[in-house]
């Protein structure tokens, strides 16, 4: 079935944005009639506001959290012939940036529980060639920050977190973004935090990648005209800014709702036989941008479900090692064992913060027939 005339959809942005409509509306007239619409005060006073949300000293609104994160590794000097330590579970855009820099990325098993890069296996993945690490946090929850920069600063790595599923997110009431060198977020449409188009941001306390990621996501300029480096043009747009501050003085509740929905999902599939729900680690806030349980012939019941009404996902497919795209490195299936089992298993159920109890009760019920039809 068409997943838009789903019983349960999703994601449902029409619910998200139709109660705030009128404000929304004000704040792209108010970009309109000030004509700021590349960067601009209204970007200005968003960053000021999630810098302060993320408890960093800066925050660079940009294009997209592609460009947050190629232009932080950028500002941090990687280049060609360094090597980038991440996860294969992410969205390709992890990798994507590590490769616009000329570097490789190199990849590490994640742990099985949470889904996030194992700290374990992190150091023998070092070589002389090794210049920065980039933790993943996966469906809004934190990973293990105290023992990847343990590791990281006993060998000189800079950490730079992809922390764009994980607004709002905690690690040891730390918010994600802080806890690294610097912090990289995406706000398409969909994310916790999501704008009317593509943006991202970078938060950070060093002063320096704060000027430097400033002058890069502006052609390289220091001041108009004169161009200190080769950079991009990824400023954020003045319309994702103004309707980005309105949002974000929402996340927070927002976040709530998402919590409260995954303790009502836990609940009601509790000991449900052939079904792994989500782990949420002591250390963590968990803000759910995805509800992913793990189940056996993962795509038929992604199908059957459909069937029933029930639209739900898949995050990630294919890990990122696997991809033809980068075929170049040599790796196999059965290098990341724990990933490559994930992505044949993890299923995404509907999570937004307008999600009915009712909606809920819906999902549980399809999911435990088909499982139940399966065994």
């Amino acid at each position: 079935m068409n997943p838009s005339n789903a019983r349960v959809p999703f994601l449902d942005l029409q619910a998200h944005h139709q109660p705030h409509q009128a404000e929304f509306l004000s704040a792209m007239q108010a970009v309109v009639e000030t004509g700021a619409f590349a960067g601009g005060p209204f970007v200005a006073a968003f960053e000021k506001d999630f810098a302060t949300f993320c408890q960093t000293r800066f925050a660079i609104g940009v294009g997209s959290g592609t460009e947050a994160l190629w232009l932080c590794l950028l500002a941090c000097g990687i280049g060609a012939g360094d090597e980038v330590i991440t996860v294969p579970n992410s969205f390709m855009a992890t990798a994507e940036a590590i490769s616009f820099c000329g570097a490789k990325p190199v990849f590490v098993d994640i742990d099985e529980k949470t889904y996030m890069m194992n700290p374990s296996l992190l150091e023998a993945a070092i070589t002389p060639r090794t210049k920065a690490v980039i933790p993943v946090h996966l469906f809004g929850q934190t990973a293990d920050m105290d023992s990847i920069l343990a590791i990281a600063r006993r060998h000189g790595l800079r950490v730079i977190e992809d922390a764009c599923q994980a607004h709002g997110a905690e690690y040891k009431g730390r918010p994600a973004g802080a806890l690294g060198d610097a912090g990289c977020f995406s706000f398409y449409p969909g994310k916790n935090l999501g704008a009317f188009g593509e943006a991202g941001a970078v938060v950070t306390n060093d002063s320096a990648l704060h000027t430097a990621i400033q002058v890069l996501r502006d052609h390289g300029q220091e001041k108009k005209y004169c161009h200190s480096h080769i950079g991009w043009n990824a400023r954020m747009d003045g319309i994702q800014g103004a309707i980005l501050r309105l949002k974000l003085a929402r996340l927070a509740q927002s976040n709530d709702a998402r919590r409260a929905h995954a303790r009502q999902y836990n609940e009601l599939l509790a000991g449900l036989a052939g079904v792994i729900l989500p782990v949420e680690a002591a250390y963590a806030k968990h803000v759910y941008h995805i509800y992913a349980v793990r189940v056996s012939d993962r795509d038929q019941r992604l199908r059957q479900l459909a069937d029933r009404g029930v639209a739900c996902g898949i995050h990630y497919p294919i890990p990122i090692h696997l991809q033809q795209a980068y075929a170049g490195l040599g790796l196999r299936v059965g290098s990341f064992p724990v990933a490559e089992r994930c992505a044949q298993e993890l299923l995404s159920l509907p999570m937004f913060p307008e999600l009915t109890s009712g909606q809920i009760q819906t999902v549980v019920t399809e999911l435990k027939a088909v499982v139940s039809t399966a065994k």
